[in-house]
């Protein structure tokens, strides 16, 4: 870097303050009344402090530096090399990670040719694509180049490459920018294309374009050209086809000496077969026709020059990060693109609020089928088939419904085991009660509960009859009231009831630790794409099929700022990007402000891991639900990503990437909520007062001529 005071300099002279001769050179300029001091350096110190993650203390601990632009008479304060970087830079993140501009800082690109080129030029330093860049042009700014170049009345008469090198320094002292003030000849052609690993063309002379595309294929150097008309981008990967024509092919096998030996008007054809002439723009097209009569060359306009600079940009970050590109040539055609705008107004999306219309049952055994169908399910998948025979009703396990994190259908069986509590609440309350027996089956239904119709009754079952009926999900994030002890107290006894044991967490300490546990296991469920693509086909929007199942996604209770947001969220690409970069903390926010704002978590569980277990746990689930929303506790289940699993071999099914991650969660989690190890979690529901839900999740239909045997 320059360290003289000329003033033809087109890069800044940096000054370390504390560094002897730099001292004395900043002294000899803050002497001079020419000179302006510019010292934003704690504004900039203070943004940098503001990074996310905050920035290693070596980058914070980089001294002030000063650079001089001779040319603006200025001197302005800048952060150390490092520092700079991190904060011009971040706002790219994560449209391009750390450590890919990492990589393209590295790269070093050569543009010929600076009217189209010093855009491209600087929007590639301008983006960090390029850690050194090479200019090469011999003309002069011009009045006629102002409607393209961004430049002004005071640097006409200077060198095309000369000013575009003095901007880049002004956006970045720190990028090495060379110049070639005399453009490409064959006796500079070596000298320019030495080491660099991009070269971009933008020059007018079809000479010059041949002679520098011969010499990059010969040193496997691709080459990207950018014109104007209907965004035309031309990509030539001599770095993996060094035997490819340049040009495509399109000019033949012309060499540079011939092209130049040639007079103007007999290099028209040449340039109108390279500009493919029966695909240019209808303006384009006219507009050659009047160039040497009524136009003095070919138009060019700025907005053109941006989207060139624009596909260049994108071209060069490809083949800096080995994506693939191919050779080739590909229109982005603006003005076509907007001929064909679709109306996209935005219209919120409207929920119909007549709900599906349920069976009604009028016989007592009806009424204990359409109380099963009324469990909560996970996803609201209702995996179960109910049928009736001989004064029985059988709740059996359909496996067809299952998901990958119903584990061996455990998840499943908790629902089956909810459904057969309803059906007893109601056979309570038409006094038609018997025993209930758990079997196990086989593959094609692992369990069932088989409940047996008489003629008991049980008064604290049938009281649960109307509030079982009542039973919602309630999503609202509601606020903190502690329960008072006698309902604490018959939350227990319910669960005990059923031989199930209930912890509640309400301790802030434990909350808070839950609410880290189990906002993470949710990002991993975003992460994860199995999980996340079996989670958002759960989510019914309107004009969805199959309303009556699934989760309405009216139901979530979300503000419609987070109704947009899970357009995003939704989105699998966009998980892949987050998987890939190992981000998305934010991805378990909602869930960790819902816990956060609970009045405690309840977790119910059950002594044994057999699925007949988990199906008496559901019961206990249920029963604890329905009681707690009877007591005006708003409920919504939780259900982590390792709530289901046993070990090692079921985390690995559930995320492989992210088991480990599963397990120490999984662990954290049963012992904050003190379970034992012969013990399986059923569930976890969070208490909070809450109002009603906007929507009742809907059930399949239920057909009455199927109800009786």
């Amino acid at each position: 870097m320059n360290q003289g005071f000329g003033e033809d300099h087109c890069s800044a002279t940096l000054l370390d303050e504390g560094q002897p001769q730099n001292d004395r050179l900043l002294s000899q300029l803050r002497a001079d009344p020419r000179i302006e001091f510019i010292d934003t350096w704690d504004e900039q110190h203070a943004e940098l402090n503001r990074l996310r993650p905050p920035p290693d203390q070596e980058v914070v601990a980089e001294p002030k530096r000063w650079a001089y632009y001779p040319w603006r008479r200025t001197v302005a304060s800048v952060l150390g090399p490092r520092a700079f970087r991190a904060v011009r830079l971040n706002r790219n993140r994560n449209l391009i990670t750390a450590e890919e501009q990492a990589r393209l800082g590295r790269l070093r690109v050569g543009v010929v040719g600076l009217s189209v080129g010093h855009a491209i030029a600087h929007i590639l330093a301008q983006e960090g694509l390029c850690g050194q860049l090479r200019l090469a042009d011999f003309d002069e700014l011009e009045l006629s180049n102002l409607n393209r170049v961004p430049a002004t009345v005071f640097d006409l008469g200077s060198n095309k490459a000369q000013l575009a090198a003095r901007r880049i320094a002004e956006l970045d002292p720190y990028l090495p920018v060379e110049v070639f003030d005399q453009g490409i000849t064959p006796e500079s052609v070596d000298g320019f294309l030495d080491g660099l690993d991009i070269l971009v063309e933008e020059c007018d002379s079809l000479d010059t374009k041949v002679l520098i595309r011969q010499a990059a294929r010969a040193r496997h150097i691709p080459v990207l050209m950018a014109t104007g008309d209907r965004g035309t981008l031309d990509v030539e990967r001599f770095d993996l086809d060094p035997q490819r024509q340049v040009l495509h092919g399109l000019l033949g096998d012309v060499e540079f000496a011939e092209l130049a030996g040639l007079p103007s008007e007999d290099k028209v054809p040449y340039a109108l077969r390279m500009m493919d002439g029966a695909a240019l723009s209808p303006r384009m097209a006219a507009s050659l026709v009047e160039v040497g009569t009524t136009l003095a060359t070919w138009p060019q306009v700025v907005a053109e020059v941006a989207n060139s600079a624009a596909l260049v940009a994108e071209a060069v970050r490809r083949i800096g990060l080995g994506e693939e590109l191919a050779s080739g040539r590909v229109r982005i055609d603006v003005a076509r693109d907007l001929d064909e705008i679709h109306d996209t107004a935005a219209s919120n999306p409207t929920h119909d609020s007549a709900q599906h219309s349920e069976f009604a049952p009028t016989h007592a055994v009806e009424r204990v089928v359409a109380a099963a169908v009324r469990a909560p399910s996970g996803g609201n998948v209702q995996p179960w088939h109910i049928s009736t025979r001989d004064n029985t009703v059988t709740i059996a396990l359909a496996p067809e419904y299952s998901s990958t994190m119903d584990v061996g259908f455990r998840a499943s069986a908790v629902a089956v085991g909810a459904a057969a509590f309803n059906a007893r609440v109601a056979a309570a309350a038409d006094s038609i009660l018997g025993p209930v027996r758990m079997e196990s089956g086989d593959d094609s239904c692992p369990v069932r509960a088989v409940l047996h119709l008489a003629g008991e009754s049980d008064p604290d079952l049938a009281a649960l009859y109307e509030p079982m009926l009542a039973r919602e999900t309630n999503r609202h994030h509601g606020k903190q009231v502690s329960p008072p002890d006698d309902v604490v107290e018959r939350l227990h006894a319910v669960a005990h009831r059923e031989g199930a044991r209930l912890r509640l967490l309400t301790a802030p300490t434990d909350i808070a630790a839950a609410a880290d546990i189990l906002a993470e296991s949710d990002r991993i469920r975003y992460l994860t794409h199995r999980l996340h693509t079996e989670m958002i086909s759960e989510v019914r929007f309107p004009g969805d099929p199959s309303q009556d199942s699934g989760i309405d996604v009216v139901s979530l209770e979300l503000i419609p700022a987070d109704m947009v947001k899970l357009d995003v969220l939704r989105r699998p690409d966009v998980m892949a990007y987050l998987d890939e970069w190992n981000l998305g903390a934010a991805l378990g926010s909602d869930t960790r402000e819902r816990v956060m704002t609970s009045s405690c978590l309840a977790v119910v569980s059950m002594a044994g891991q057999a699925l007949t277990d988990y199906v008496r746990a559901g019961s206990a689930v249920e029963a604890v639900w329905i009681v707690a929303q009877q007591h005006g506790l708003a409920v919504q289940p939780i259900s982590p990503v390792f709530l289901y699993a046993h070990n090692d071999a079921d985390l690995e099914e559930l995320s492989p990437k992210r088991a480990s991650a599963l397990a120490r969660l999984r662990s954290g989690f049963r012992e904050l909520s003190a379970i034992e190890p012969d013990e399986s979690v059923a569930l976890v529901l969070r208490f909070a007062d809450a109002p009603a839900t906007s929507v009742r999740s809907q059930r399949r239909a239920v057909v009455a001529s199927s109800l009786l045997a």
